[in-house]
């Protein structure tokens, strides 16, 4: 059943794209109007998707799926973006975008499979040192929302939000030691990172409605101005609604993952706190969805991205699917309300961005400091050595790979460079 899902949703994520209907990365969503409206030939829009994505499906995507033996969606999807707009778009160029889609995912879940037989015939198996990369993220995520009242409210107001939040996890801690709350005969269990996290949400949610609009009366309907770009989207509705029924079932079988932060959380067996960061995500991408789509008539492939949070949630695998289905059809009814409301309350709209940075500067933390301690478990002293080296030498190189992806990517170089060495007899396996 995983392959067959994995299947469909690489064909059915290249149909999307090929129909200009829905890319993934949403740096491409303004530029696909450029090729629908007869502004920009189709082999150029194949070559930008090319240039925007491919690094990001070779230094992000895989390395995170390797890491954590589940699919992180981007790997799949920045994929099929490339797959589906470098196919022309006419009657055989879509019959074919579906073809190569399939097949891309088909292979990306065979090497996954194969990556894993690999590891363990290595002289040093370090599949499980890579578990180390994720865990500081684990903790670290709970932080964000004060980063994000930092980031668009103030520094006083962001370190209020972090002391209140740990103080609750805190206190969540001490009521599971010391059993204090009790239903019956059973003790209830509190999580301390979903506390802190909803306490979090929580000062951000109420700071955003609260903060009004430089000039208020003078907003622009957006929904009003892009109704026909709107209209386009809802009459294509039921692609979407496939689309999120069988992201929702991938989810559900825990074979993909949204985003890093809930990819380590399941890669530890902890569900619903994948489901909580996987939710904070969606907060946070909605109004750029929204709003991106309501512009350019092109959704994304996952929407809002609730359909993991769907995923899992729900128990069952075919649920799962009927109320991802149904998610998405409601997102896109819903687009124009959403608009009016963003548009009502510019403070959400803006958090919208400044949680996504958040989470990105807390991964960009939490990714090296987990990548070193991966690298330093496959390697004792020479992965501290190795990562330290490679962050400032990708720093002073311009960044060509993403912050985020260094420490992965480091801890699989170290432990490739330390089978080498093995092999050459100049190093000891760590015991």
């Amino acid at each position: 059943m995983e392959m067959v899902l994995i299947i469909l949703i690489g064909a059915m994520a290249a149909v999307l794209a090929n129909l200009n209907l829905a890319v993934f990365n949403d740096g491409l969503r303004p530029i696909v109007p450029e090729n629908t409206e007869g502004r920009m030939g189709r082999k150029e829009l194949g070559l930008t998707a090319f240039a925007m994505s491919f690094g990001l499906v070779v230094g992000f995507g895989i390395p995170f799926t390797i890491t954590a033996s589940i699919i992180l969606i981007h790997s799949i999807l920045l994929g099929t973006d490339i797959i589906g707009l470098i196919t022309p778009r006419n009657k055989w160029g879509t019959p074919v975008a579906a073809i190569v889609g399939g097949a891309y995912g088909a292979g990306l879940l065979v090497g996954l499979e194969g990556f894993v037989t690999l590891f363990e015939k290595l002289p040093l198996n370090f599949l499980d040192a890579m578990g180390q990369v994720g865990s500081p993220v684990v903790v670290t995520f709970m932080a964000f929302p004060a980063l994000a009242v930092a980031l668009q409210f103030s520094v006083k107001k962001g370190v209020l939000t972090f002391i209140v939040s740990a103080i609750v996890r805190q206190l969540a801690v001490w009521l599971n030691e010391s059993g204090a709350m009790t239903f019956g005969d059973t003790a209830v269990t509190l999580n301390q990172e979903g506390m802190a996290l909803i306490t979090g949400m929580i000062f951000l949610i109420t700071y955003a409605v609260r903060q009004k609009s430089d000039s208020e009366g003078s907003s622009i309907d957006l929904a009003s101005v892009f109704s026909e770009r709107v209209n386009r989207i809802k009459k294509h509705v039921v692609y979407f609604m496939i689309m999120g029924g069988l992201i929702a079932a991938a989810t559900n079988l825990l074979i993909m993952a949204g985003d890093p932060i809930s990819l380590n959380l399941l890669a530890e067996g902890r569900v619903t706190d994948a489901a909580i960061a996987a939710g904070a995500r969606a907060l946070g991408f909605i109004p750029l969805v929204a709003s991106t789509a309501i512009a350019t008539g092109v959704y994304g492939p996952v929407g809002f991205t609730i359909v993991f949070v769907v995923g899992l949630l729900v128990p069952n695998v075919w649920v799962a699917a009927i109320v991802g289905a149904i998610t998405i059809f409601l997102e896109v009814m819903l687009l124009s309300q959403i608009a009016r409301f963003l548009d009502k309350y510019p403070g959400v709209r803006q958090s919208g961005e400044n949680i996504r940075t958040a989470m990105t500067r807390i991964l960009e933390v939490a990714l090296l400091i987990g990548g070193a301690n991966a690298a330093n478990a496959i390697a004792p002293g020479l992965g501290f050595f190795i990562i330290a080296g490679f962050y400032l030498l990708n720093e002073i190189a311009g960044r060509p790979i993403v912050r985020m992806a260094v420490g992965p990517i480091g801890a699989i170089a170290v432990g490739i460079l330390a089978n080498i060495l093995v092999v050459l007899g100049i190093m000891q396996i760590p015991q």
